[in-house]
């Protein structure tokens, strides 16, 4: 009898290896497709097999796929979203041709289009910040003037928040506009660029399987005017009514959206007139971690259990309080050393400390998620002792970052 096989499209650094450990606990083996399996360290260093392909070629992933049905029973076929969201559109086409379980490719192509969500939800009357398309930098700063500053400049495809950043005024504006179009960005297809309305407030994002709202998590970013995540707390401190209205407009947007089978993590801004939306996105968030911690729900082994057509469960085991703290660094050079994880690690209450990073690595940041250098999270009872956990095992990790010498430093 065929060994039952878990094809993977692409891979990623942090939910990556979870997927693959749910896979083999489930009995499953897993098989990586992907343009450059060497991007994924922990493909070598499990010594899982993988396959080097285009993965933008949807013939080539048939063949490919069709290859290892001679020697696998393929029981499932999912994905993550390196480089681009489209990677769930392809995993929902070959799902479709093979006759796996698996998203509506074209629901989801049309929520990887920012500009096609966004009217698709204004549609449905969600509540959103005001939006502008933009296709050339006249375009950006009309739509800047229109909309009034501060804004948010940003791709219309994109995720992992590449090329996202907050313009405060003209010079800002015609700097990140210059980025966008000058060719540093690299664009997947033709330039397309929203402006829109900087939804200030508290960020929410709420994680969904299916049409089940699991719960809300809080986050908040680094410092502008770029959104790289910080921190988070899960479940978000919410009054009754403030959750119920998150989950409302949740479900609204699946509605609208044709969203609905799998996992969707939804972003929103609580403002003055109560929560809007960021944006949706039709995977799990890229920590699914603190769900498990809190509630006791894998939403990892879950999906997957979804994907092979078995079924899942979703009932909460315990209530319990997590959070995390992304470690990112104040400065590009070169990082001298790293030290205290270990001790942060053996606290009670610290589920995990994860390092990306080793010593002599050059450190660039480029404003998106490829600066962190590790994370810490943590789980106890009760939010106060969550926090007082997070707050003493972060401050046990220390590191140092020599600067890269200038031009003059080297005359």
């Amino acid at each position: 009898m065929a060994r039952r096989a878990l094809v993977l499209i692409e891979g990623s650094r942090g939910n990556g290896p979870l997927y693959v450990q749910a896979a083999q606990r489930l009995g499953l083996h897993p098989v990586t497709l992907s343009a450059d399996p060497t991007q994924y360290d922990y493909l070598a260093a499990e010594r899982l097999e993988a396959v080097r392909i285009d993965t933008d070629d949807p013939d080539a992933l048939i063949h490919e796929c069709s290859r290892l049905h001679e020697v696998y029973d393929i029981a499932g076929l999912t994905g993550f979203p390196n480089p681009g969201e489209s990677v769930h559109a392809t995993v929902g086409k070959l799902c479709r041709h093979f006759g796996l379980p698996g998203p509506n490719p074209t629901s989801i192509e049309r929520c990887c289009d920012k500009f096609t969500q966004r009217q698709l939800l204004a549609e449905a009357g969600v509540p959103m910040p005001v939006y502008r398309l933009a296709m050339n930098a006249t375009d950006v700063e009309s739509a800047a003037a229109a909309i009034g500053f501060p804004v948010i400049v940003k791709p219309a495809v994109g995720n992992g928040s590449y090329g996202v950043r907050l313009c405060r005024d003209v010079d800002e504006l015609a700097e990140h506009t210059s980025y966008l179009l000058g060719g540093q960005h690299i664009w997947r297809s033709s330039p397309r660029i929203l402006v829109e309305e900087f939804a200030q407030g508290p960020y929410y994002c709420a994680h969904i399987m299916g049409n089940e709202v699991i719960g809300i998590e809080a986050c908040d970013f680094g410092l502008p005017p770029h959104f790289v995540f910080n921190g988070g707390i899960f479940p978000a401190p919410l009054a009754d009514d403030e959750h119920k209205r998150i989950a409302g407009v949740s479900l609204s947007c699946l509605r609208a959206l044709g969203l609905g089978w799998g996992p969707t993590c939804i972003e929103f801004r609580w403002t003055k007139r109560g929560p809007v939306v960021i944006e949706v996105n039709p995977r799990l968030s890229g920590g699914p971690q603190p769900v498990q911690l809190a509630y006791g729900v894998d939403l990892v082994t879950e999906h997957i259990k979804l994907v092979i057509g078995d079924g899942w469960n979703l009932r909460r085991r315990h209530s319990h309080v997590a959070a995390w703290r992304s470690l990112l660094p104040d400065r590009d050079g070169t990082l001298d050393w790293i030290d205290g994880h270990g001790r942060a690690a053996a606290l009670p209450g610290v589920a995990e400390v994860k390092l990306y990073v080793e010593p002599k690595t050059p450190i660039v940041r480029k404003s998106d998620y490829r600066d962190y250098l590790g994370y810490v999270l943590v789980a106890s009872p009760s939010l106060a002792q969550t926090e007082a956990i997070l707050q003493r095992a972060v401050n046990l990790i220390d590191w140092s970052i020599t600067p890269f010498l200038s031009l003059s430093d080297k005359e």
